[in-house]
């Protein structure tokens, strides 16, 4: 069911919320205002860094509501972070903040809502055609985790679905990758996509190769990895990006076409800002299209890198547009509710 775009005097609060970092932001005729950054470890719960936020906004006046993206699963309105000790709760917020209508959804959710709306400047397109109007899009992007959602056009509206793709078996193509998930394999047993493609996974990466070498390295993490591979001052670290990117390519056209995603396929997440012109140099793209019989298949589908950095809000401001801000019910997702 898709709900037209309803006009509120009343702001909407927005956030996005992550493991390490909360932002917030307010829409208010169709506008998303500033986005200010909370840590998440300096706040005891989310209702606390969402008080303290809305205490500093000017004029503290009512809310319409409140539409919150949360890096985790969401059962029911509720979302018990993995990285942190916050629970959301949408009820519970609403009835503390008297807002009356709260919605809690994956952060990857908003994300897909936003793929018809991001600025085509901050879009980076890796190959591929033009994208078929009508047809699926898909964004997958590596983080704390690997999320994945789809916005399927329909012949009114859209519906947008979110899933748990990134915890799918993860598959090498060459002995080396074999080698590298059988290191993992035997360290978590099952080998998800996550497991290498997320900050944690380029972790793992690292530490698989150092491993398989033989090698008296020291603990990086993702960060330092990511440089050091992009720089090329270590071996090692440029193995694990160049691996990283690779193994990125091979699950983005397993997905497209999984999904026939003809629309576009969407790279975006933090990690991914920090290596974008080693990405577009990478195997990425080869690995994206290697998919024997359906290799010009997938050649004509474009892939892009979201530059976007705030594009959750982009997806709350479109997510809001479609659902209004008094709504009981959304559109799709059904873990979700008001």
């Amino acid at each position: 069911m898709t709900a037209q775009p309803q006009a509120n005097t009343k702001p909407v609060l927005l956030a996005d919320i992550g493991g390490t970092n909360a932002r917030f932001a307010l829409l208010q005729d169709g506008a998303v205002g500033a986005v200010s950054h909370l840590v998440v470890s300096d706040y005891p719960t989310f209702a606390e860094a969402m008080g303290a936020y809305l205490r500093d906004q000017q004029g503290g006046g009512k809310l319409a509501a409140a539409h919150l993206a949360v890096a985790g699963t969401v059962t029911n309105g509720r979302c018990e972070m993995t990285n942190s000790p916050w629970v959301i709760d949408a009820a519970e917020l609403s009835e503390a903040f008297s807002i009356p209508s709260v919605r809690v959804i994956n952060d990857f959710e908003a994300v897909a809502w936003s793929l018809s709306a991001i600025p085509a400047a901050k879009l980076r397109q890796l190959g591929g055609g033009d994208a078929v109007p009508g047809t699926p899009l898909f964004a997958l992007g590596p983080g704390t985790g690997l999320g994945m959602a789809s916005n399927v056009p329909l012949p009114q509206g859209r519906v947008v679905l979110p899933g748990e793709g990134g915890h799918a078996t993860l598959a090498g193509v060459n002995a080396r990758e074999d080698a590298v998930i059988g290191v993992l394999r035997r360290k978590f047993g099952h080998v998800s996509a996550e497991r290498a493609l997320s900050g944690s996974g380029l972790e793992n990466l690292y530490n698989a190769l150092v491993s398989l070498d033989g090698l008296s390295l020291p603990p990086r993490a993702a960060p330092q990895i990511t440089k050091a591979g992009v720089e090329g001052s270590c071996k090692t670290c440029r193995e694990a990006v160049d691996m990283f990117c690779a193994l990125l390519g091979g699950v983005a056209g397993n997905l497209a076409l999984i999904l026939g995603a003809k629309g576009g396929i969407y790279v975006a997440g933090g990690i991914i800002h920090h290596m974008t012109e080693h990405l577009a140099g990478s195997a990425f793209r080869a690995r994206f299209e290697d998919k024997g019989r359906f290799r010009d298949y997938l050649a004509a589908i474009p892939v892009y890198l979201v530059l976007e950095e705030d594009v959750a809000f982009i997806g709350l401001r479109e997510f809001t547009e479609v659902v209004g801000a008094g709504s009981s019910h959304l559109p799709c997702d059904t873990d979700s509710r008001a």
